[in-house]
């Protein structure tokens, strides 16, 4: 078996807006996009932007936005299932490989939308909700951002963060720490039990952006069993050139991906592109090129690294966390 496994997009943002996954028009991924560039899985994000949740968005705006991206999400899927179904299990993944459909697994960026709320998580478990990514860029009921100020970067995780996070394992959703605090992130591995993700981050080493992580914090994911998905944002990948250039090649990606090998093993990587919620250019234009990526790749890594890498990782992660 071989495919692409990508951890984070941000589609669904595009589908509620009237997109289509069939012939979408700009962005990054579509179904024929999806299948040149070899996808055996691509996690789709709801992403609950700031209008959700502004006080002029009254009460439960955040959990109403989500209902509604997952009716589109829905939609689309319904409209394409001969070549797109949405899997909740490994199992459903490879029986859609089989009968040569696509897999769409559906996650949650910010859990802002659960607002102290447990039983939301039961909710969107029951959706099939199979990862959340505890914060985004706001603080909210859970805890707090990453944040260039180090002593916000120092919080924690609020008491019903740390019930969310275990709450969350005992449903078999991955725990995801991107755009997390470093003192949210320490709580998690502390309350924590199973492997977890930073589903679109990079190397704080190589760059140093609070959206990347420490050394430190890279080997406690992989203490933990847990991965990395590369980020394919520039600005979390290298700093601009003079003339403001902002590109993103193979060779950028790989700086983070070997980084990250020598420091935590090859165990940890994984892709998480943030397509659809990134606006600089592609090297490789976007998921139709995921199979040129990862030839370029493999200047640097192994086909055995490689398989690592566009997939075996992610699938790993998710079978000890799914069941």
């Amino acid at each position: 078996m071989t495919g692409m496994f990508d951890l984070h997009c941000d589609t669904i943002l595009r589908l509620v807006e009237g997109g289509r996954l069939r012939g979408m028009e700009g962005g990054h991924l579509d179904i024929p996009r999806l299948r040149r560039g070899g996808s055996l899985a691509q996690c789709f994000a709801i992403f609950v932007p700031e209008r959700a949740y502004a006080p002029e968005a009254g009460p439960d705006g955040a959990d109403r936005y989500v209902k509604r991206a997952y009716g589109a999400f829905l939609r689309e899927l319904e409209a394409n299932q001969e070549d797109i179904r949405q899997a909740r299990s490994l199992a459903e993944i490879e029986e859609n490989r089989r009968a040569g459909r696509l897999s769409a697994v559906l996650t949650i960026e910010d859990a802002v939308s659960l607002d102290g709320k447990l039983e939301r998580l039961d909710q969107y478990a029951g959706m099939g909700v199979k990862m959340v990514s505890l914060l985004w860029n706001n603080e909210n009921s859970l805890g707090y951002p990453t944040s260039p100020d180090a002593a916000r970067h120092a919080l924690g995780l609020k008491p019903f963060g740390l019930e969310a996070v275990e709450r969350m394992e005992e449903l078999g959703i991955a725990v995801d720490v991107s755009h997390l605090s470093e003192g949210g992130f320490w709580d998690v591995v502390r309350v924590g039990k199973k492997p977890f993700a930073a589903s679109h981050s990079c190397a704080r080493a190589l760059q140093d952006h609070p959206r990347n992580l420490t050394d430190r914090q890279l080997r406690a994911i992989a203490d933990r069993g847990g991965v990395v998905g590369v980020n394919f944002c520039a600005e979390f990948l290298h700093s601009k050139s003079g003339d403001g250039k902002d590109l993103t090649t193979a060779e950028d990606i790989a700086r983070h991906l070997l980084h990250m090998k020598n420091v935590a093993g090859v165990d940890i990587l994984a892709l998480g592109s943030d397509f659809d919620g990134i606006d600089n250019r592609l090297a490789f234009g976007d998921f139709g090129g995921m199979e040129a990526l990862a030839r370029a790749l493999g200047q640097w890594f192994s086909e055995e690294e490689l398989e690592a890498i566009c997939w075996k990782n992610a699938w790993r992660l998710f079978g000890e966390i799914w069941g």
